[in-house]
C-alpha cells in the first residue's frame, strides 16, 4: 500500500480544527478567511451522521446532560456540514444533539464545515477517537475504519492520531476477540489489560472459559496473565484426567465451582466439547441452597 503523503494525512485534522477556507454560512456560501463559522441551526434541519462510530449512548448520561443544557444551554457547539437545501448533517456532537432534543431545544449553536463523504468520515472518526469516554472496542472499530476506508497503514494512522504504532495494533487486535468478550470489555467488566492477556489463548472457547474464571473470581490483570500462562503452558506434572478430556483451564473452572458452591462438582467432556457438569448434593435442603446460589439469591 502506498504511503499517504503528510499533507494528505493532515487534511482531516485541519478541517476538524477549523481551516478558514472550509467555513460556510447557513446558505451554503463560502466565507472569507477570518470570518466566523458559527451559526444557530434548527434541530429539524439536522440529520445524524451515518459515519458515527459510536452506537451505544447511555440514556441516563444523556438525560443528565439534557438537564445541564436546560440550565446552562449548549456550551460546546456541534459541528455540521451543509447539505442540499436547508439541511445539515452532523460531523461530530451527536451526544450533544440528542441531549438537546431531550432538553426541548429548537435550535443549537454549530460550527459549519464543507466536507465530501471521505472527509466527513475522516473528521468524524478522528474527532471521536480523541474523546476520553469511548470504550476500547469503539476506539478499535474507529481505528479499523480509518485503516480500511481511508487507506491508512498502522504507521500512518499512528502519526495521524499521535499514538504509538504498537498502541494502534493492540487496539485493533481486540476485534479478534469473541463477541461475549468484546461485550465484557465495552461494559467495563474487564479492562483492556485483561483482554490483551486473554488474546494469548489460541482458541475462542478457551478465551471464553478464561473470561468466566476472571469474572467469577474477580481476577486482576496480573492474576489473569498468570492464569493464561498456566493454561497455555501447563506444568508437565500437573494432573490432567485425559479420560474426561479436561484441559488445565477446565479443571480450574470445575474446582472454582466446587469452592464457590461448597460441594463436589464433576465435569466430563468429549474431545468435541460436548460434556456434562454434575453438581452433588446430600439433601433437599442443600439442593435448595445450591439453587439459590446458582440463581444469585
Amino acid at each position: 500500500m502506498a504511503k499517504v503523503p503528510k499533507q494528505e494525512l493532515g487534511k482531516g485534522i485541519r478541517a476538524l480544527l477549523g481551516s478558514s477556507d472550509a467555513l460556510v454560512d447557513t446558505k451554503g456560501k463560502k466565507k472569507k478567511a477570518g470570518q466566523s463559522g458559527m451559526a444557530t441551526i434548527g434541530l429539524r434541519q439536522i440529520e445524524t451522521n451515518p459515519y458515527q462510530p459510536r452506537n451505544d449512548f447511555d440514556e441516563e448520561a444523556l438525560h443528565e446532560l439534557a438537564e445541564s443544557i436546560k440550565t446552562f444551554g449548549l456550551i460546546q457547539p456541534v459541528t455540521l456540514r451543509k447539505l442540499d437545501g436547508e439541511k445539515f448533517q452532523l460531523i461530530s456532537g451527536e451526544r450533544r444533539y440528542r441531549a438537546s432534543k431531550i432538553a426541548g431545544l429548537q435550535a443549537v449553536p454549530a460550527y459549519i464545515r464543507t466536507a465530501n463523504d471521505q472527509e466527513m468520515l475522516e473528521m468524524a472518526l478522528v474527532e471521536n477517537i480523541q474523546r476520553a469516554d469511548l470504550n476500547a472496542i469503539e476506539v478499535a472499530i474507529s481505528y479499523q475504519r480509518l485503516i480500511d476506508e481511508c487507506s491508512l497503514t498502522h504507521e500512518s494512522l499512528s502519526d495521524r492520531i499521535g499514538k504509538n504504532r504498537s498502541t494502534v495494533t493492540n487496539y485493533i487486535r481486540l476485534l479478534n476477540l469473541p463477541p461475549a468478550l468484546q461485550q465484557a470489555l465495552k461494559r467495563d467488566k474487564i479492562s483492556m489489560g485483561h483482554a490483551r492477556a486473554l488474546l494469548s489463548i489460541d482458541s475462542k472457547d478457551g478465551q471464553l472459559l478464561a473470561l468466566q474464571r476472571v469474572l467469577l473470581d474477580g481476577l486482576s490483570v496480573r492474576a489473569t496473565e498468570k492464569l493464561v500462562k498456566s493454561y497455555s503452558h501447563p506444568q508437565v506434572n500437573s494432573p490432567t484426567p485425559t479420560k474426561d478430556n479436561l484441559t488445565p483451564l477446565h479443571i480450574e473452572v470445575r474446582d472454582h465451582l466446587s469452592r464457590k458452591w461448597g460441594t463436589k462438582v464433576q465435569m466430563k467432556r468429549k474431545a468435541s466439547g460436548v460434556g456434562q457438569l454434575i453438581i452433588n448434593f446430600k439433601s433437599d435442603e442443600e439442593l435448595n441452597r445450591l439453587l439459590d446460589e446458582i440463581e444469585g439469591n
